[in-house]
């Protein structure tokens, strides 16, 4: 088992990774008064929700149970009112504990509930997809999207601390696992040289649900993330780097509708297109676009945006982006491998054309 912690002071968290963290052993120190509430969605609560309520029942909590529908296109206003409900209808207090159980949706419709519930409640994440293991379960972003825009109604709030039991990979299907891949890509894309490396040599074995290759991906970008979240907590500097092929990805997702590309999906023809413009821009050279684009192939990846996608579909929706500042569009680029900057400084021509090599094969 491997415990790392988020520096934030006073909100400093521990993420443990490992396996058998189902346990009261690393459940009962983070959770705060009597009433606990789990949120989980339809494909998971037969999975694990039952090993998690045993692992709670000998500690003398009032329990409660939400199950909320699969899929991203449920992460809406709707159905998170769907928690409201439940924690009002079991009549929950503001001393009650929230508990995630699911992928990077769950987390993040949890958090923002505990967020907003009597003004803030506390929260422990548990999640259960490599993507929400090695990004969204990390760093407080918590929220809903928008049919106008993807993650533009939500807070910056921290769990108690995150779960990550790799041995509930071995379930997930392979689709989701490499969108999680993608999010571990970008760690190497921006901050990380040596772990793209690592990647590139390995990438078989974690594709191939090796669990030791897996556990190491989620350590390795928990660290990666955990330093720059420690450095800026509510992106208000270096964090956005965190979004590489973000903008472009989100235009993706909201264009598609949300779901029919999975998020790690879209972030992955997204940092191509990040990566491509880089290399226009004389940042990087040709050959790191194409060891990216092999390495998103051998995960299993999309490297080509969506042939119905104009580039003013595109640059129309990149505008509704959080990092979108006084009207200008900003973007994470490379300047090297393993060193990304974000930066409204670049030639609206070159994007163009990068938006246009997005659709080619």
């Amino acid at each position: 088992m491997h415990s790392l912690k988020v520096e934030l002071g006073e909100r400093s968290y521990p993420i443990y990774i490992g396996e058998g963290l189902f346990s009261p052993e690393y459940l009962t120190p983070h959770i705060h008064g009597r009433q606990v509430c789990v949120v989980t969605n339809e494909t998971v609560a037969p999975l694990y929700l039952q090993t998690l309520l045993e692992a709670l029942s000998g500690g003398g909590y009032t329990l409660e149970t939400v199950v909320l529908p699969d899929g991203e296109k449920h992460k809406n206003l709707e159905t998170l009112n769907l928690v409201f409900d439940g924690l009002l209808q079991a009549r929950f207090n503001r001393q009650c504990t929230l508990i995630a159980l699911g992928g990077g949706v769950i987390g993040d419709m949890a958090g923002f509930a505990a967020a907003c519930y009597q003004r803030g409640v506390k929260f422990i994440q548990i999640p259960t997809t490599l993507l929400s293991m090695v990004d969204s379960s990390v760093g407080g972003k918590t929220g809903v999207n928008h049919p106008l825009g993807k993650n533009m109604i939500g807070a910056f709030y921290q769990p108690q601390a995150v779960l990550a039991d790799v041995s509930v990979l071995k379930s997930l299907p392979v689709r989701e696992l490499a969108a999680g891949v993608a999010e571990v890509i970008k760690y190497g894309l921006i901050c990380d040289a040596s772990f793209f490396v690592w990647l590139e040599e390995n990438i078989a074995r974690v594709m191939a649900g090796d669990t030791d290759a897996l556990a190491y991906c989620v350590v390795r970008s928990c660290e990666d993330k955990a330093k720059v979240v420690a450095e800026d907590e509510r992106e208000g500097g270096v964090r956005a780097i965190l979004n590489l092929g973000h903008t472009f990805g989100h235009a993706i997702e909201t264009a598609q509708g949300y779901g029919n590309w999975l998020h790690g999906e879209a972030v992955a023809a997204g940092m191509m297109m990040a990566v491509d413009l880089s290399q226009r821009m004389g940042n990087v050279p040709a050959d790191l676009v194409e060891r990216t684009r092999s390495l998103l192939l051998a995960a299993r990846l999309p490297t080509i945006a969506p042939a119905d996608m104009s580039n003013d579909d595109f640059l129309t929706l990149m505008a509704v982006d959080k990092k979108a500042m006084d009207g200008g569009l900003r973007l994470v680029l490379l300047e090297a491998l393993g060193k990304a900057v974000v930066t409204a400084d670049f030639d609206a021509q070159l994007l163009e054309q990068t938006l246009t090599q997005s659709r080619i094969a």
